[in-house]
């Protein structure tokens, strides 16, 4: 369903190698055209070093051509510079593998301590960590994503935050780890991009912006992977300012995702509903798709047979999209569970066939369903077999869940109001808001 497939948009805010999952998931998929998909990879890969990768792929979609020499050459040129790089680093490579430095690096906890204890041992210079940095690139760009990740992790212990490449240098920790699928150390390592974009050192505002929609889109990777991801994307993208003001303002598609997290998410829905749905209201005039108007048409028209015919249309969407499809079932339970909810909340006496088709189930189906929930839910109503109806119990918010709820709502609201007086007093100082591109 290339309608609502967001793999071109997505991409713009990705490092072209963590489009290759999302290109071999497409193509597994069938939505678009074999031969798009092959030219599609054979274009990414035409700017890294994956020279093997990109000849098969050539091979694939031109059997009766022969490889272009073009290729062979700049394989060629590839295995040159890898040694060259290689001879460069291998003293240097010898002194991070010798035991006392492995023990330093274990103990101490600044980098310019190692630096220092390095630099006196072992003549270490700081032209190394160029070169270290340089080697980690390169094999980032030739597929080696665990020795990437390796070079790169001394690189960031070595030299300080100011230093232009400890962000590239974070950034790269980043990919190597989710392309490796490496979820905790990846989770670790996201935190450490975020920490260094909100430091604010950046020369400009929309520098900042554009650093913070990147993190939005490579933290999908690790969210929607890692267990503590659903929980971790509620707090991210729908309660720091920063960041929701960053998806309203340049990736308001980011609600799909953000929508299926508090969806699935059993313990903390109800508490964050109110403030999602807030969310997809003021910005339904720039995105929509089934997964947000199955929330609008739920808790803003209560339109119950809108609801369920946007429910099918978000299995579709799930299905073929890479990052939700993996929560498929557990969105459909709990999409189903909301409407039960919401029309219990309308209706004191239901009845089950009715209840079955809005939830796109047999009677026989639906009244299981209802009983297991019941049970497991612990849902003050009965079930009269007779008559086929469900009966329910009156429920009240207790005061405390009351207190809590409007506690956030004032915490958030003050968030947000603290944010826009900042803003205030950085236009008045006049700061350059120059655009800055991703390095």
């Amino acid at each position: 369903m290339a309608e609502f497939d967001l793999t071109t948009t997505l991409g713009q805010y990705l490092d072209r190698h963590l489009v290759f999952p999302l290109l071999e998931f497409l193509t597994v998929k069938g939505i678009y055209d074999e031969k798009e998909m092959l030219m599609g990879k054979l274009d990414l890969l035409s700017n890294t070093n994956m020279v093997d990768f990109a000849m098969d792929v050539h091979r694939n979609l031109y059997p009766d051509q022969a490889v272009p020499t073009t290729l062979k050459d700049k394989r060629q040129e590839v295995v040159t510079q890898l040694k060259n790089l290689q001879t460069k680093t291998d003293s240097i490579i010898e002194i991070f593998a010798t035991p006392e430095v492995e023990r330093q690096i274990q103990t101490s906890r600044d980098g310019r301590q190692l630096y220092d204890f390095l630099s006196k041992e072992y003549g270490f210079k700081h032209e190394m960590i160029n070169t270290l940095y340089d080697y980690a690139k390169f094999q980032y760009e030739c597929g080696n994503y665990s020795g990437a990740a390796e070079f790169l992790y001394f690189v960031r212990v070595l030299i300080p935050p100011n230093d232009r490449n400890f962000l590239n240098a974070c950034w790269g920790k980043l990919a190597s780890e989710i392309l490796m699928q490496n979820w905790d150390t990846a989770l670790d390592d996201l935190n450490k991009v975020k920490d260094q974009i909100d430091s604010n050192s950046f020369n400009s505002d929309l520098m900042v912006l554009q650093q913070r929609t990147w993190v939005i889109h490579w933290s999908l990777f690790v969210y929607f992977n890692h267990p503590r991801g659903r929980d971790l994307i509620i707090d991210q993208f729908l309660y720091t300012p920063t960041y929701l003001n960053a998806i309203q303002t340049t990736c308001p598609h980011i609600l799909r995702y953000l929508t299926t997290a508090v969806i699935t998410n059993k313990q903390r829905r109800r508490a964050v509903l109110k403030d999602l749905v807030k969310v997809i209201q003021q910005e339904s005039y720039t995105y929509k798709d089934p997964i947000t108007e199955f929330v609008q048409c739920l808790y803003v028209h209560y339109d119950f047979d809108g609801a369920q015919k946007k429910l099918r249309e978000c299995e579709t969407v799930l299905f073929n999209d890479f990052f939700l499809v993996a929560c498929l079932e557990d969105f459909i339970e709990n999409a189903r569970l909301l409407i039960f909810e919401t029309f219990c909340r309308i209706h004191q006496c239901i009845s089950i066939s009715m209840l079955a088709e809005k939830l796109n189930m047999s009677p026989d189906d639906a009244e299981k369903w209802i009983v297991n929930l019941i049970r497991n839910a612990h849902l003050d109503a009965k079930i009269d077999s007779k008559l086929g109806h469900v009966v329910m119990g009156t429920q009240a918010v207790s005061p405390y869940q009351q207190v809590i709820e409007k506690t956030k709502n004032l915490s958030f609201r003050s968030q947000m109001l603290a944010l826009n007086i900042e803003k205030k007093l950085g236009n008045r100082a006049g700061q350059d808001n120059q655009w800055s591109g991703q390095e």
